[in-house]
């Protein structure tokens, strides 16, 4: 049976008061007392009040992570007792898919077509994928040329991994980072972002019905300025992992020097998105449209900059901005909805402010740029934007607006429009749209990012490594190349005299 919006505001789930966080198997309120509320952006109204975290509250999650990691049921377990755990988990989450996708849809914004068709499968995917892995942690031996040594590596779990996750994919963040971690024998305390903690803590329930050992993972709600500061600067936590802006980045970075722990950093993009005069237009341009208007531009490698070839410019904003101009906008939870709101007031004026600066600097937008009436849209919406008259070095084609805001840009070579492309601090994607082989792949070769499409983009899937250059951070997310961010190796000596 379907699940509707009244079906999860009456849930067992949303009616607690708060709702809790998970530490050592457990469902507590955080040790203060402190409490946050959780807002659904289409309208601002409240959909719950949810225990705040602070440094004791992660200082309990930690030591219940060492604990499991060292002496409790998890570090006890097989390979394959662990795999079919988080099997399990994959299941369970496809289980209640419809319960997720709305939940995600409401605290999040998006529309719930996506929600249901991407996030949620996604997220099952990603356990699935590697649970796979977990009996094929393999070491090496080592033909060295010291006489009568046999000489081998283990691969082994760090330890207690922090993992921070941002609010723009709060459940697929979530499986992102806890998959590898959990799959490489390593425990965890998470903390989401408090814009949207609730899907992650739905997820612990179903972690706990799944029968993973208590203090394995731990869910704590919370500030960034506390729980995820506290988190990141801890001294027994082994690893941090972390998504966001390049400028929280820097501030995780630098508290995680205390104890040399490992870090990984998915970060910001200004990712440019090129279309050439002979790619397939109809294909270019909805791809244009996916690369910036999916999840409201709300999305780290969102194709911001686009890059058009003069000769065919005119026509590709011209249909572009009309395609963008007949978007609909809604809730989230309409299924008719194909742009929800921002996330929140903050990021609201963040867009319009990025807005009104284009418009000041002498861009031009062609279609959008204003916020919907809101006696129809009373939430954080705003209008697709498709910016004309832009140059390299406007603020608007130079910082990460994250929003459903793109520039557009003419130019002439392929020399010229990598040498532009790169020009940039960001060095998370790119796209590339055109039919002629050899052009795809000497631009994509140019590129300085972690990610190139051609003729698709935002396209994801477990097995295929996602990462940046530069400023967009480093470490990979997802296939095998994760791994080595959630194990060490240790070399072994044999002396066979």
């Amino acid at each position: 049976m379907a699940v509707g919006v009244s079906d999860i505001l009456q849930s067992a789930f949303l009616t607690q008061h708060p709702v809790k966080m998970l530490i050592k198997g457990q469902w507590v309120e955080s040790a203060s007392g402190k409490t946050f509320e959780t807002f659904d952006p289409s309208s601002g109204r409240v959909l719950a009040t949810v225990a705040e975290g602070g440094q004791e509250d992660i200082d309990r999650a930690v030591r219940a992570a060492r604990k499991a990691f060292e002496s409790g049921g998890w570090s006890r377990l097989t390979p394959s007792q662990r795999g079919r755990l988080l099997w399990k988990l994959a299941d369970l989450i496809e289980q209640n898919a419809d319960e997720l996708a709305l939940l995600e849809s409401l605290d999040n914004g998006k529309p719930i077509r996506y929600a249901r068709s991407i996030d949620i499968p996604q997220a099952a995917d990603h356990f699935r994928y590697f649970a796979g892995w977990v009996t094929k942690l393999e070491g090496n031996t080592i033909p060295v040329s010291v006489p009568n040594m046999f000489t081998y590596t283990l691969r082994e779990p760090l330890g207690v991994v922090g993992q921070i996750i941002p609010w723009n994919f709060p459940l697929q963040m979530a499986a992102w980072k806890l998959a590898p971690a959990l799959a490489c024998g390593n425990t965890v305390v998470l903390k989401p972002a408090e814009q949207t903690p609730l899907t992650a803590l739905r997820l612990g329930e179903l972690i706990c019905e799944a029968g993973f050992p208590r203090g394995v993972v731990n869910i704590v709600p919370g500030f960034g300025d506390t729980a995820g500061a506290t988190l990141a600067a801890h001294p027994d936590v082994d690893k941090i992992a972390f998504t966001g802006s390049t400028e929280v980045g820097k501030k995780i970075l630098q508290a995680s020097v205390g104890n040399l722990k490992k870090v990984t950093l998915e970060l910001g993009g200004k990712s440019p998105n090129i279309i050439f005069p002979d790619a397939d237009m109809k294909l270019a341009i909805r791809g244009a449209m996916n690369a910036i208007f999916f999840n409201q531009g709300q999305v780290c490698t969102a194709g911001s900059r686009l890059f058009v070839h003069t000769s065919i410019y005119d026509q590709v904003i011209s249909e572009l901005s009309k395609a963008a101009s007949n978007m609909k906008i809604g809730a989230g939870a309409d299924p008719a909805t194909e742009l929800g709101p921002l996330i929140s007031p903050e990021q609201l004026e963040r867009v319009k402010h990025y807005i009104e600066l284009g418009r000041s600097e002498g861009a031009v937008p062609v279609t959008g740029g204003q916020r919907p009436e809101r006696e129809q849209l009373p939430g954080y919406f705003i209008q697709p934007t498709v910016f004309d008259k832009v140059h390299d070095q406007m603020t608007i084609a130079r910082e990460e607006i994250f929003g459903p805001v793109v520039v557009a840009l003419p130019f002439d070579t392929i020399e010229e429009v990598t040498t532009r492309a790169n020009r940039s601090m960001y060095g998370l994607a790119a796209g590339v749209w055109t039919t002629d082989v050899k052009k795809a792949h000497e631009v994509s070769a140019a590129l300085k990012a972690g990610v190139v499409w051609i003729n698709t983009y935002n396209v994801f899937d477990a097995a295929a490594p996602m990462g940046g250059y530069k400023q967009s951070g480093y470490g990979r997310e997802m296939g095998h190349a994760v791994l080595d961010a959630y194990t060490q190796l240790k070399t072994v000596w044999v002396n066979l005299w």
